[in-house]
């Protein structure tokens, strides 16, 4: 029997990256339709666009930009391609019809890259990867604040700011938070056997290693499918396609790594000193990241945001799919950095976009930054207590016009409209209220009544292109996602639907928004990708993932319905934790416990190490016992049953079309 499927987890990451051979031109894209055009020029007209000051922040301070930016990993794979952006994207060239011209300018932005200086002793690495690379120089060597999401990406920053400002050591990391840009390359800057030796400190908030090798092993494959969708990975870098993050251009692909800090900061206003740099510590839980901080370098009245502030609306729930954040909480944090800092600030950087400089300045957009955040919360808040819903409020709510003509405030990443009702449910869930919303039909069994209802297929095509002539997108994609669920095959129905996709990705402000239908319309046509992504189960991860983990997770991949009447004890040991578990199976569920019991119907012992090899695809089970290093006693047919009734998950699940229904009895 094959063990191999025991542990193994196997999912892209949530920043998914694909290689350059995915980005070909969709020769099946449509121009801007007239309506779009004339929405996309009506937004043109609502915004200060002759405000340059973010151009003139962004390329402030530039000390190096090298000719091209194409980053490879040790195959020759392309990992990041800045050129393929610059080839239609420049701080001269008009927004193209395809694309809303508040994005674009946004996009103009995210291409600035290269060697920057910050402030005295503060350097960035920019557009090198989703996130920044900060070095910060010491009296000896570097602090790096969030090594990007892989060893190439940092290795190819760190050798740009060693070609530029001479090869000094890393003798600090940073981790600001605990999403992969901001941790996931820290091998190609320092060695662990310099940290296990006390020449390196990593720092990290509170809960850092719990959150951040979580995220990507309960949910993990759900969130990193649904972020091929955000972040646009397999479209064309072209007008008519991808244009950046909303964050930065895009995020690098590579080998993914961590390395578990060496001091976590627990409170705020805890103290640190490394090779003459004084940091100030903000702890700032539940806010971007479950856990995250921001740092204060009182050396150079310089304030580090990590990604509780950038320079666009950010997510209150990232629509890849995570835990909601709490607005309200977020807000009062950027107020407490006023509160703080407000009268001592000269500069503000952070692990996205470009910094800003000037007190006065500063303090002004954590006012407007946090006001945002508190406004959406408050005004949701109110009108929820009104009886209105989150589809209702999301419809209603608008920013007063000092909040919403500010550009840091735009909604390139996060979105007004998802943000509102992400809100809504951080307080009242997912159920309207409304008894009908409370057991209502799945889609496709709900989409062959509405067509039925609507006239057939036929007719409710005809009525759609009728609509979609009128430029009423959204009513049309409503209406033709009932057509596609019910009938997979309706070439007439998928087609116009994937026209309307297009015209709504061209007219989104929100980069979200428009990855996710141009992705939409993309798998409509041509069906859904077959390869490609990065795995988030590096080895690093794996060793992260505590055995309570694992088996939270072996729980969630449980066939429940196989499972209901079977019965199993099953003892684990680990020898080189010193620890053992009994795992139960019964009621079709599987529960754990660190209390043994004596008697068991099948017992394995082995070292986490073992486990982790076998976790990562390295090692098949049947050799690791073969050759004695792990040893089973007991029932094996059971622990066999066991494997079998564990499911593994297929990442290219259907998103636009219809799944595969499972019966679950």
């Amino acid at each position: 029997m094959n063990y191999k499927c025991l542990l193994t987890i196997s999912t892209a990451v949530s920043f998914a990256i694909f290689s350059s051979s995915s980005f070909s031109h969709d020769k099946l894209s449509l121009p801007a339709t007239e309506i779009t055009k004339q929405v996309n020029a009506e937004m043109a007209s609502t915004l200060p666009f002759n405000d340059k000051s973010d151009f003139d922040d962004a390329k402030r301070g530039l000390i190096a930009r090298p000719d091209s930016l194409i980053i490879r990993d040790d195959k020759g794979k392309v990992i990041l391609d800045l050129d393929s952006y610059r080839k239609f994207i420049t701080d001269k060239a008009p927004a193209p019809d395809t694309v809303n011209p508040s994005l674009w300018r946004n996009a103009q932005l995210n291409v600035e890259y290269g060697l920057y200086k910050v402030s005295d002793r503060i350097y960035q690495v920019r557009g090198y990867d989703l996130a920044n690379v900060t070095f910060i120089a010491g009296d000896t060597g570097w602090i790096v604040l969030d090594p990007a999401t892989s060893i190439e990406a940092a290795k190819a920053a760190y050798d740009l700011v060693s070609k530029h400002l001479g090869k000094k050591q890393v003798v600090s990391v940073i981790y600001s938070h605990s999403h992969v840009d901001h941790y996931g390359g820290v091998r190609g800057i320092v060695n662990e056997d310099d940290v296990k030796a006390g020449k390196v400190q990593i720092i990290a908030p509170e809960g850092f290693m719990e959150q951040a090798a979580s995220e990507k092993v309960i949910a993990g494959n759900a969130m990193s499918r649904r972020a091929v969708y955000m972040f646009g990975s397999v479209l064309p870098r072209t007008p008519q396609g991808h244009v950046g993050t909303g964050l930065s251009a895009e995020s690098a692909g590579g080998t993914v790594t961590l390395i578990p800090p060496t001091r976590t900061i627990k409170l705020t206003g805890e103290k640190v000193t490394i090779d003459g740099v004084d940091m100030v510590f903000q702890v700032t839980p539940g806010t971007e990241a479950p856990a995250e901080m921001n740092t204060w370098f009182p050396q150079w009245k310089a304030m580090w945001m990590a990604e509780n502030t950038t320079n666009t609306m950010h997510n209150i729930l990232s629509l890849r799919g995570v835990q909601v954040r709490n607005a309200l909480a977020w807000s009062k944090y950027i107020d407490q950095v006023i509160e703080l800092y407000g009268d001592q600030v000269e500069v503000k950087f952070q692990s996205h976009q470009w910094p800003m400089w000037g007190k006065e300045r500063v303090v002004d957009y954590f006012k407007k930054q946090r006001d945002l955040y508190k406004y959406m919360h408050d005004q949701t808040v109110n009108l929820m207590n009104k009886g209105y819903t989150g589809e209702e409020i999301s419809e209603m709510l608008r920013l007063p016009s000092e909040l919403a003509r500010y550009f840091p405030n735009r909604g390139y990443h996060g979105a007004l409209s998802h943000n509102v009702r992400a809100v809504y449910q951080f307080y009242m869930g997912w159920y309207s209220g409304n008894p009908s919303d409370l057991n209502k039909l799945p889609p496709k069994p709900a989409a062959i009544k509405y067509v039925e209802y609507m006239g057939g297929e036929a007719a409710l095509i005809k009525r759609a292109q009728a609509d979609f002539d009128k430029g009423e997108y959204r009513w049309v994609a409503q209406v033709l996602k009932h057509v596609v669920f019910a009938n997979p095959d309706s070439v007439a129905g998928k087609t116009l639907l994937a026209k309307t996709y297009e015209q709504l990705g061209y007219q989104s402000e929100s980069n979200s928004w428009r990855s996710i239908y141009l992705q939409g319309a993309s798998e409509l046509r041509h069906g859904v990708p077959k390869s490609g992504g990065l795995n988030a189960g590096s080895p690093d991860t794996i060793r992260a993932i505590s055995p309570e983990m694992l088996f939270d997770y072996l729980a969630v991949r449980l066939n429940g319905p196989k499972a209901a009447g079977k019965k199993w004890v099953m003892n684990i040991n680990l020898t080189d934790l010193n620890k053992r578990y009994t795992l139960t199976v019964e009621n079709g569920v599987l529960n754990y416990t660190d209390k043994q019991v004596a008697q068991a119907d099948v017992t394995l012992t082995l070292t986490k190490a073992i486990l982790d090899k076998i976790h990562l695809g390295k090692e098949e089970f049947d050799n690791e016992v073969k050759k004695r290093n792990v040893e089973i006693k007991g029932e094996r047919a059971k622990f066999n049953e066991f494997l079998g009734m564990l499911d593994n998950f297929p990442f290219w699940f259907n998103i636009v079309t219809p799944r595969v229904e499972q019966n679950m009895m």
